[in-house]
């Protein structure tokens, strides 16, 4: 089980910056993303999600170490295998129409995420292109290279 924390701003700016995945973005953008965002911290042997959870938020890990699975059908994989600081994982909050983790995600040690809601992120992006056009490109550099790890087995 997550305890929510409510970080300062800089908490949830400071883990954005560092993230390779919002570098396209400007620094207002970044700022207008960790408002929507929460900080919450996970025990170790904790999952964040399951296959087949609700589809709600896209994290950023701050600090520790999760394993990433991926399964589709009766097909697992590791791709992604562990998700270090900076890394962001639970992409399907931002896939319009998916409303079910095709993943999980296991704290394998004590683990802090921003999460940030999918839903609200999706209408900042709606509202501000040059935004929506930067996350949606790494998000598909993300997606290619999650489903050349899975091919490969």
């Amino acid at each position: 089980m997550a305890i929510a924390a409510n970080p300062s701003a800089n908490t949830g700016i400071g883990v954005l910056d560092r993230a390779r995945f919002f570098s396209g973005l400007a620094p207002a953008q970044r700022v207008r993303v960790a408002e929507i965002a929460v900080l919450r911290v996970f025990p170790q042997d904790t999952r964040i999600y399951v296959v087949g959870d609700p589809v709600d938020d896209f994290y950023v890990l701050a600090d520790g170490n999760v394993r990433f699975t991926l399964g589709l059908g009766k097909r697992d994989t590791s791709a992604g295998e562990i998700i270090r600081r900076g890394d962001v994982f639970g992409w399907a909050a931002l896939v319009e129409g998916h409303s079910r983790r095709i993943a999980t995600a296991y704290c394998l040690t004590p683990c802090e995420v921003v999460a940030i809601s999918g839903a609200r992120l999706l209408d900042l992006m709606e509202h501000d292109h040059s935004l929506g056009y930067a996350i949606m490109k790494q998000l598909a550099a993300l997606l290619t290279s999650e489903l050349v790890a899975f091919a490969a087995g």
